[in-house]
This record gives C-alpha cells, structure tokens and sequence, in this order.
C-alpha cells in the first residue's frame, strides 16, 4: 500500500515527507517518475507558503465577518465563550471587536508572512479559546458528547486542522522545509 511519512530532522529542522509507492507503480515507468519528482519538488517548494496563505485567507475572512454584528454564524457562541473566559470583564460589542481585531491581525500576519513566531503565539491562543464552547456548552456542542457533534461542534473542531498547520508552519520559522527527497539530503 502506498502511504507517506513526514519528519523533522530535530538537527537541521528539515520536514521532510517520505512516499512510500510500491515500485511496479511509479518507478518502473520513467514518464511517471519524472512527473513524480516534478510534482513533489513542487509541493515541497510551494506547500507551507500555500498553506500559510490560505490560512491567513480563512482568519482574514473570519476576522472581517467580526466587525458587523451577527454577520459571522460564530458570532453568538464567541461572544458567550469569550464572557465566560474573561469572567464578564469583556462581553458584547468590546469582545466582537476584540475577537475581529486578532482574527484579522492573524490572518494578514499568516498572508504576510511576517512577525510568524508572534502571529503563531496568536494563532494557538486564539485557538484554545476556540475550542472550550466544546466544554463550556455542550448542549449547542454536541448532539451525543463526545462522539457526534452538532453543526457548531464541527465548526469548533475542524480547528485541529488549523492547529496541526500552525504546528507545521511553526517548524518553518527557523528555516526548516519541506523536502521532496529526503534520502538525497
């Protein structure tokens, strides 16, 4: 079966992704191995910029729909969550606009590319406040915790994605990339 593998080199901080194709499939055709190596090079060139940038797209999105009052569908369980955190001290249209506000500055540091460790820092703060609506409301949350969760649910989870690619992106900040042919490093 054909699966990749990825690793950090904890030395050089090279992640690097290791395919493994079963040979009859790819390397006994040199068209196919040529195309292979193209489009993997690539994807190791381009892919943690494509992926910066299009989470940066998806918090600017987020971050903007903040400004107007009730246009965002997070708009009524971010604000409840951030009440709850915060004890009351920040609640309404001072939490809405502080919650637009980092979105934002996330989201154009990622496109940006600039100040990463701080934007990360952000990033990861702003998603453990993302997900505590799991705990904190469990009846908007879940439809049977902790297996089947409602529409807001998914919404909330679905930002493991965006953590395991911060944790990705993260590895980057020192030099590290991807490597299309670890074997040849």
């Amino acid at each position: 079966a054909a699966f990749a593998h990825v690793g950090l080199d904890r030395w050089t901080g090279t992640v690097s992704v290791m395919n493994r194709i079963p040979a009859s499939a790819i390397e006994t055709s040199p068209r196919l191995a040529g195309l292979d190596r193209r489009l993997t090079r690539w994807m190791a060139g381009h892919g943690v910029v494509l992926l910066r940038v299009s989470i940066g797209v998806v918090f600017l999105w987020f971050g903007v729909l903040k400004f107007v009052p009730g246009l965002s569908p997070a708009d009524r369980i971010a604000l409840d969550t951030t009440a709850i955190l915060t004890g009351g001290l920040i609640t309404g249209d001072l939490a809405r606009l502080m919650l637009a506000v980092l979105e934002t500055i996330i989201g154009v540091g990622m496109i940006s590319g600039k100040s990463m460790r701080l934007v990360l820092l952000l990033l990861f703060g702003q998603m453990a406040g993302t997900i505590t609506p799991l705990v904190l409301f469990p009846e908007l949350t879940w439809k049977t915790p902790p297996l089947v969760p409602t529409l807001e649910g998914q919404y909330i989870l679905k930002n493991l994605v965006l953590v395991a690619a911060g944790i990705v992106i993260g590895a980057t900040v020192r030099g590290g990339r991807l490597e299309s042919e670890p074997e040849a490093v």
